[in-house]
């Protein structure tokens, strides 16, 4: 499949880790590395806000503009499902983790943003 893409777009992207406890291709729950030292988690999450190129990052940022988050399971199946089954709202996000995202955004616009669960392409 061959895609000609004529505008770019921006992507900001913030992502991280959920829980403790992810399954390695030994298999088994791993909770730690490096002696303690280091966390695995259990999920991976990120959220994507995609712009179009330019200058003046917020006044680029609409009701509709695109936003994308997704909660991966840290184990060996999640590439049974592309990432697109993996969806969720940035406001699960937030009240899984704690974190207060696209807080410099109008209200309105935040809401709107972080209420929805995106459906565009996953190519």
């Amino acid at each position: 499949m061959f895609y000609v893409f004529t505008t770019y777009n921006e992507l900001y992207i913030i992502s991280g880790g959920l829980g403790t406890g992810g399954t390695g291709s030994l298999g088994g729950v791993t909770n730690s590395l490096a002696g303690g030292k280091k966390n695995v988690p259990a999920q991976f999450w990120k959220v994507i806000l995609v712009l179009p190129a330019g200058t003046n990052d917020i006044s680029r940022v609409s009701a509709s503009s695109r936003a994308i988050a997704v909660m991966m399971p840290n184990n060996q199946t999640v590439n049974a499902n592309n990432w697109g089954f993996y969806r969720t709202s940035i406001d699960a996000i937030e009240t899984a983790t704690g974190f207060d995202f696209l807080s410099g955004l109008p209200a309105d616009i935040q809401s709107a943003l972080e209420s929805a669960v995106d459906n565009g392409p996953i190519l």
